[in-house]
């Protein structure tokens, strides 16, 4: 899974930030399964890194919401 950097976060529709946010924390609980239930993955960052993009995400949409209202 790549790591999606902030202007690419920024360049999407909000739909498709709410979409790649949905996706993400499917596959976060895909692995956190998989490390129950084998102990071990092959990218054992992948866990940090999904959390760190849902975390960047969320704070783009966050930002854009209070923009919104500030107007």
């Amino acid at each position: 899974m790549p790591i999606l950097r902030l202007s690419e976060i920024r360049s999407m529709s909000k739909e498709e930030r709410e979409k790649k946010v949905a996706e993400l924390r499917v596959e976060l609980m895909k692995l956190r399964t998989r490390v129950k239930a084998k102990g071990t993955l092959e990218n054992p960052k992948a866990i940090k890194e999904i959390r760190r993009t849902i975390a960047r995400i969320l704070t783009v949409q966050r930002e854009e919401e209070l923009k919104e209202r500030s107007k």
